[in-house]
């Protein structure tokens, strides 16, 4: 049984811009963690789909805007997270909660703006839509409904498990060469643990693959309804939220008695939401890996990831250790899948052959059937 990813998905520049146009932005995507916003003036900056992006907090209320100043499209918020009022650094326009140019020096004398286009100085707001602790972002001027995009169930997972996560949090970026796609593959493959990851996560985890055969025979079949409701309806099914395989032998550390534990199954805990998000607990629910896939050119995905645990229920003196161990674990795991997709990627060209899939592939399956169509036709979503 072959894929229907054909090489050029993963190699052509128009096939990545046209991902973006369809898919980044119109869906809605991860935007960051709210517990880095509790404060007046709080803001995190990112680039979504290319727009530069600032998320700020106005007295209890998180706005998100993009990110250029009316004047001279200088940055607003120059660093990655900080605390300031959203005034450019350039020539001093202050934005206020709205969005809306407040105050500009020496307006009347130098600038002369009438009342009329001072009045039309507003950046552009994007729809914000916050789960628990974790924040998602539309760039379309009409958004889907977020419900249309993630089940109730997955909401509610989602919620409830970030509602519990730690302020503290520790963040690195890492650029891979490889397509985001195979990210997501990657993600939805039970059975590659053992041979990528044998002196790593499947030391403590047991994964083990499984066919639905209800999923397989569907999975051969064509998408009958391209509507665009029916498409978005398609996608829910790509996010995934719960326990994903039982830790036999799950070591309990000093540190786990200082924190309020997510859930109560001795198991590898995963939250996907497709299409940039994928979140883990390898140490059921005590502590959390955030990874964040940015698609920057077709062989290339910046990969953010954070760290944290779950809430302390009082503070300790060795949290930042913490942390540090939970990073250098992860990012063996993380560097395994990696250099494997690295392999991948690299190996790719326009002659390359489909590759064969088992039946235990049948989510990919399906996600390959609705990304093909999204991509070779005239549908949107």
């Amino acid at each position: 049984m072959h894929s229907r990813m054909r090489p050029h998905y993963y190699l052509s520049t128009e096939i990545f811009q046209r991902e973006q146009s369809k898919i980044f932005r119109k869906a809605w995507l991860f935007a960051g963690l709210k517990t880095l916003l509790s404060k007046q003036n709080a803001f995190i900056t990112r680039k979504i789909s290319g727009i530069p992006i600032v998320i700020q907090n106005f007295h209890g209320e998180l706005r998100a805007f993009e990110n250029i100043c009316l004047h001279r499209n200088a940055l607003l918020q120059t660093q990655p997270v900080g605390r300031r009022p959203l005034v450019c650094t350039y020539h001093a326009w202050r934005y206020d909660a709205n969005g809306q140019v407040d105050h500009i020096p020496d307006c009347d004398t130098i600038y002369r703006f009438d009342s009329k286009e001072k009045c039309n100085l507003k950046l552009r707001q994007f729809a914000l839509h916050v789960v628990g602790n974790v924040l998602f972002i539309n760039l379309a001027d009409k958004p889907i409904p977020f419900e249309e995009q993630f089940s109730p169930e997955f909401i509610e997972l989602l919620e409830s498990s970030s509602n519990t996560y730690d302020s503290e949090v520790m963040v690195t970026t890492w650029h891979g060469k490889f397509n985001w796609k195979l990210a997501y593959e990657n993600l939805r493959d039970a059975n590659h643990p053992r041979f990528v990851h044998p002196k790593s996560l499947a030391k403590t985890v047991k994964f083990t693959p499984s066919v639905d055969d209800a999923l397989f025979r569907e999975s051969g079949l064509p998408l009958t309804d391209t509507s665009p409701s029916a498409l978005r309806h398609e996608m829910r099914r790509f996010s995934y939220a719960g326990a994903d395989a039982p830790i036999p032998d799950l070591q309990h550390l000093g540190w786990h008695e200082s924190v309020e534990r997510w859930g109560d199954q001795d198991s590898y805990y995963n939250w996907l939401a497709f299409p940039n998000l994928h979140i883990a607990s390898a140490n059921g629910g005590f502590s959390f890996t955030l990874e964040h896939h940015i698609p920057i050119a077709p062989d290339r995905t910046d990969l953010e990831i954070y760290w944290f645990t779950a809430r302390k229920k009082q503070a300790y003196a060795f949290s930042h250790q913490v942390l540090l161990a939970q990073m250098h674990g992860s990012k063996l795991v993380v560097g395994e899948d990696v250099e494997i997709m690295e392999r991948v990627q690299a190996a790719l060209h326009a002659d390359a052959p489909l590759p064969t899939q088992g039946a235990y592939e049948s989510t990919n399956r399906l996600v390959e059937r609705w990304y093909t169509t999204l991509m070779d036709d005239d549908h949107d979503i």
